[in-house]
């Protein structure tokens, strides 16, 4: 057994059996001296405000907010005009754990290791960012007060993508993302292009937020996230200094310590070059390990800050472009046990292949080029391998896309469906310098991506209707009493998909029809498979069978 696997089934079982600590945890939240508050202004259902703050639903139905002031003051006014959706996102997110897990006793025991093993995060997390959720988890739903107190509850949010990975090595995230600079580019100029996949179920990416943050310390920035995050997964700062954050495989941590969304926060928020961001990375403890892409408006490169619990190293290419998908590239992990294994097992390597494919296509990469890249939906050599595909660049799960031009302080921000909608400009020079906060368009329209055209398609149709049928059969309790033709008609939505016929053989091989699971195995065999464990666990189906078969023949 893998030492990784039981130091995950260790600490959840410590967290079982001790509540050590919870209660001062629980007991804990941060000083905050009184300030004066302001109650928003309702303009419309799409529109709040309150004084120089405002919440906007724009056209791509993407939200925009943008606040300015203290830590206290940016989480009180981010909070106050997020409520609604703060509250449905926490809402979401419960849900899918409740859809996930669907045992009370389980749930239980989960939210009591949750409470121990996050029970120190708060110690990892500086004062200011401390008072920025604590403000913002005033305005969270009190439904959810049985899991912890607000504060702690909102710690935990902050830290659900690094908890899911100490966990169970939850595959929540599968990013890919590129940076060209110098000859690669049509001006010369860096260009960074990055998908986040991160998915908690389709409801959660409904209310994407576009931040724009302007703190009384340090630079202001723009961040694509959620509501209710204070962390930054995507973000560039008015330096030109851009943060984009790739899950990585190696150590998990013993406890909660940093979320590796405050550290990118605090980069975002302080640093104005690469070396700044590397001391900051440097000074934080965290609990899993997490790729930070950097780009650098003054430096016109991006390098990859690579961290977890026990290393860490920073991977600067001799080439003009950085490739970043879910593996370590650095010399400090070359040989780490558990890089080496997603490196081989799973598809990132895959991937990582893909955009270098794109790499010999494209000499000259310029906005729009990229977003054709990130929209991807075909393998090694343009080879159809199915939609949803995990070896996609584009999976049909991303929670959003983004663009940056760093040293033009542009971003292009993706909208639903998932990152295929049309992508708004945002210039930072325009947004931070505007004094009038009347205006209701943040983005520069003449300059937008537009939509892909295969949400218009068939193909895209077909796509949507085989997600909702496989929910459909998954709820399905007697697998027997799904009929031939409806897996027939099933895999018609998605012929190409290796999952299709994964699904259908395993409910045929229930149902005692054995030749027929056989050979629908055999097709999943034929097509790309996700990642080697899919690959062996179908083979073990199809020798099972076969040995079944063989006693029926005797």
């Amino acid at each position: 057994m893998k030492k990784w696997y039981i130091k995950t089934i260790s600490i959840i079982f410590l967290g079982v059996l001790s509540g050590c600590g919870v209660k001062k945890s629980f007991d804990y939240s941060p000083k905050i001296a009184d300030f004066n508050k302001s109650e928003f202004t309702y303009v419309s259902d799409t529109l709040l405000r309150v004084n120089q703050h405002f919440l906007q639903k724009n056209k791509f139905n993407n939200w925009e907010l943008k606040v300015s002031g203290s830590p206290k003051e940016i989480g009180y006014y981010s909070g106050l005009l997020t409520e609604k959706l703060y509250k449905n996102q926490e809402k979401f997110f419960f849900l899918n754990i409740e859809a996930n897990i669907p045992s009370t006793f389980k749930q239980k025991m989960l939210v009591r290791f949750l409470r121990w093993y996050s029970n120190e995060m708060y110690t990892h997390i500086a004062d200011e960012y401390q008072k920025e959720i604590h403000q913002l988890a005033q305005f969270s739903n009190d439904k959810y007060n049985w899991v912890a107190p607000k504060f702690q509850r909102a710690l935990y949010l902050h830290g659900a993508h690094d908890i899911g990975h100490a966990m169970q090595d939850l595959a929540l995230v599968g990013c890919s993302s590129l940076a060209v600079w110098n000859e690669n580019t049509e001006n010369n100029e860096l260009l960074i292009g990055r998908n986040f996949d991160f998915y908690v179920g389709e409801a959660f990416a409904q209310n994407k937020l576009i931040q724009f943050i302007k703190p009384n310390q340090g630079y202001a920035f723009a961040s694509v996230s959620w509501p209710g995050m204070v962390g930054v997964v995507s973000g560039m700062n008015v330096k030109g200094i851009t943060v984009t954050l790739n899950a990585g495989k190696s150590d998990i941590g013993l406890k909660a310590k940093s979320p590796v969304s405050i550290v990118a926060r605090e980069i975002v928020q302080y640093a104005k070059n690469i070396n700044e961001a590397i001391e900051i990375a440097k000074r934080h403890e965290v609990f899993v390990a997490e790729s930070l892409l950097i780009g650098s408006a003054s430096e016109r490169k991006a390098v990859i800050i690579e961290i977890s619990p026990k290393k860490f190293d920073v991977y600067e290419p001799h080439h003009n472009y950085t490739i970043c998908t879910n593996h370590f590239q650095s010399e400090t992990y070359k040989d780490d046990e558990r890089n080496v294994t997603a490196f081989k097992n799973s598809h990132t390597q895959y991937r990582f292949e893909k955009i270098e494919e794109k790499l010999t296509e494209v000499k000259q990469w310029n906005p729009r080029k990229m977003a054709q890249m990130l929209r991807e939906t075909s393998g090694l050599n343009d080879v159809n391998i199915g939609f949803g595909n995990e070896k996609s660049l584009n999976q049909l799960i991303a929670h959003h896309a983004v663009i940056f031009q760093p040293e033009q302080l542009k971003m292009w921000v993706s909208s639903s469906p998932y990152q295929l909608g049309e992508m708004a400009c945002y210039n930072l020079n325009d947004i931070f310098k505007e004094e009038d906060f009347t205006k209701n368009n943040l983005f520069v329209e003449e300059e937008n991506i537009k939509a892909s055209d295969f949400v218009r398609s068939s193909s895209f149709s077909n796509y949507e209707i085989y997600r909702k049928k496989l929910k459909d059969l998954d709820r399905v309790v007697d697998k027997k009493a799904i009929s031939e033709n409806t897996l027939i008609e099933f895999q018609k939505l998605n012929p190409e998909l290796w999952k299709v016929y994964d699904v259908s053989g395993q409910i045929q091989y229930k149902k005692g029809y054995y030749r027929a699971a056989k050979n629908t195995f055999t097709k999943a065999l034929s097509c790309e498979i996700a990642t080697e464990n899919d690959k062996v666990r179908i083979q073990k189906y199809i020798s099972k069978i076969n040995k079944k078969l063989k006693c029926k023949s005797k």
